[in-house]
């Protein structure tokens, strides 16, 4: 029978070695304090894991013979063994769990799968940790098993306090499933602000919630084994991990400074495990800040303007309008510079942060430019455009049910416009501009995109659902599926830090895999050549994300209109 699981026992040192290491940190026990001791021990213990702060305010320092080798924040547990304390891959080096109930509870089963590169790379079992045997692995280097830990693994010289407060905090380290988790199903929440047109959302939704139908209908929990079982994991399987999905639509009203309290009533109300996917048209900022203050995971939302400042729980596809304006720089800032740039925006927050970017990366390069503002209300004619040269450059950055008012103007003469994809929200140029404008598209080439989405058509067929919004519901649609591998692969692990983390390793390895087996697929259908490759199952060319990164798309095309109407690429891909 399987007991307690980690790679600090038996049969490979490596992981062996470097768990330990760390393990030792843990030691003494905290559970005879008072409540307010343990509370407090336990932040310290925090300090420690994540900070490499020790109890005296001192840096924590680990030695490897008998040299300092690291020092305070890099020496900090959460490097190897990440926020979760659940492990991570350095190359070929498994780092085992060191969580509350992988180390120190013998009788209860625990299993993850160590390497999301692999199916089949689990954690070892091992008996329970000691105060002496983790005391003996960190100081001596031997782990419980009586083998010589890796010497990747520094030692760390820990006052009898600093061990105590850092065995708290593995204690109760990922030791229950998050909030909005039980046996049976996981509540999740998208988020829609008020903006959103009602033909964007309606399709947003039914996308979304069509998906999560799809995906219950084939979910055996541990209580149903009723209908069809779709298996993504054998190992969930075995296990009786997986679970039904609850989805609960967060309407928010008003102006953006009150969402806050909206979402801090509605998280009261419902606890969530996550946030899945999401959309608006103005600033998400008030939804990150709530999603990095709860320690909630916001998953993949369809936005224009995320926040681009170091955060954990909130994972982008791209940086929007900010990637689009440096591509646009890239493009710009070469051999053949424009005299002047002139942009054209609302007075948004989307459109104005946009060119407010583009605008300080042209001036670093010794472009003039100069921003004019559209007031609200005002309609989009040649004449509040403005005054232009034929040698200046264009740029709008308009949202895409405002590019219908530019095809009562003729295009002005310019040596070159431009326009923002990422604020299209499923709307085409006015066909009078199409013969002079460039779009900036972060996005797969149409004719190239039509193989990556072969599932995502297929399934809107099916399911009778017409596409109003491509980008949108495309990205609505991949949300839904990496969500249901990531889970999967996390098996009964629910906790909110994991989930994020095993995205940082996953989404590369996920999107090719996929690919390759589209391509295997329609080969043996016929309809392809053995010389076409695939590297991407989403709207975007390539997704990839690594340790601590949060945008999973990288770059832009800059592109135009032929003869034929079609789009093609003006450059190749643009990762600024």
């Amino acid at each position: 029978m399987l007991k307690n699981y980690s790679l600090l026992a038996g049969n490979t040192p490596t992981p062996i070695l470097i768990v330990l290491s760390l393990l030792a940190l843990l030691p003494i026990n905290a559970v005879a304090e008072p409540p307010s001791t343990t509370i407090n021990l336990i932040e310290q213990g925090q300090r420690i894991y994540q900070e490499g702060t020790l109890i005296s305010g001192k840096p924590l320092e680990g030695f490897r013979n008998g040299n300092a080798t690291l020092k305070g924040t890099e020496a900090a547990c959460v490097n190897c063994h990440r926020p979760s304390g659940m492990g991570s891959v350095e190359g070929d080096i498994l780092i085992a769990p060191i969580a509350g109930n992988y180390l120190f509870n013998p009788d209860k089963v625990q299993v993850t799968n160590m390497d999301p590169r692999s199916g089949k790379k689990f954690n070892q079992a091992h008996p329970a940790y000691t105060e002496d045997s983790l005391a003996t692995a960190i100081t001596a280097g031997i782990n419980n098993s009586g083998r010589n830990m890796l010497a990747l693994m520094p030692h760390y010289a820990l006052e009898k306090q600093d061990m105590a407060a850092l065995s708290a905090y593995l204690h109760q380290l990922s030791s229950t499933w998050s909030a909005g988790v039980d046996a049976e199903t996981i509540h999740l929440a998208t988020v829609i602000t008020p903006d959103v047109e009602p033909q964007r959302r309606k399709a947003f939704l039914d996308t979304l919630r069509l998906s999560i139908i799809q995906k219950n209908g084939s979910t055996a929990t541990a209580s149903s084994k009723k209908g069809r079982h779709h298996m993504t994991s054998a190992a969930e399987m075995v296990l009786g991990t997986e679970r039904k999905w609850a989805l609960h639509v967060w309407e928010l009203q008003g102006t953006p400074d009150t969402w806050t309290t909206q979402l801090n009533e509605k998280l009261h109300n419902q606890p969530v495990f996550a946030l899945l996917s999401g959309v608006t048209n103005t600033t998400w900022e008030p939804v990150h800040n709530f999603c990095e203050d709860k320690h909630i995971p916001c998953w993949f939302p369809s936005v224009a303007l995320p926040v681009t400042t170091q955060s954990f729980y909130s994972l982008y596809f791209s940086r929007g309008v900010l990637l689009e304006a440096d591509a646009l720089a890239n493009q710009l800032t070469g051999t053949n510079k424009p005299k002047r740039v002139v942009q054209i925006s609302r007075a948004d927050v989307v459109s104005t942060q946009a060119a407010k970017y583009l605008d300080e990366s042209l001036t670093k390069a010794g472009i003039a430019t100069e921003q004019r503002i559209i007031k609200a209300g005002a309609a989009i004619s040649a004449q509040s455009l403005g005054k232009l040269t034929a040698e200046d450059t264009l740029v709008f950055w308009l949202h895409g049910n405002e590019w219908q008012q530019l095809g009562k103007a003729l295009p002005p003469t310019v040596k070159a416009v431009y326009f923002s994809e990422a604020l299209a929200g499923g709307q085409s140029l006015p066909e009078t501009w199409r013969k002079v404008a460039h779009l900036v598209y972060p996005y797969q080439l149409p004719d190239k995109r039509q193989s990556n989405l072969t599932n995502f058509y297929a399934w809107h067929k099916m399911k009778k659902l017409p596409i109003v919004d491509e980008h949108l519901q495309a990205e609505a649609f991949f949300a839904v599926e990496f969500l249901t591998e990531t889970l999967s692969e996390m098996l009964d692990n629910v906790y909110r830090d994991y989930l994020l983390e095993r995205a940082e390793n996953m989404l590369s390895r996920s999107e090719s895999v996929k690919s390759e087996q589209q391509v295997r697929e329609r080969q043996m259908r016929g309809k392809i050549g053995t010389a076409i490759q695939q590297h991407s199952t989403s709207i975007y060319p390539h997704l990839g994300l690594g340790v601590n990164q949060r945008f999973a798309s990288k770059g832009a095309y800059i592109t135009h209109y032929d003869k034929d109407n079609k789009l093609v690429a003006d450059s190749d891909w643009i990762v600024p």
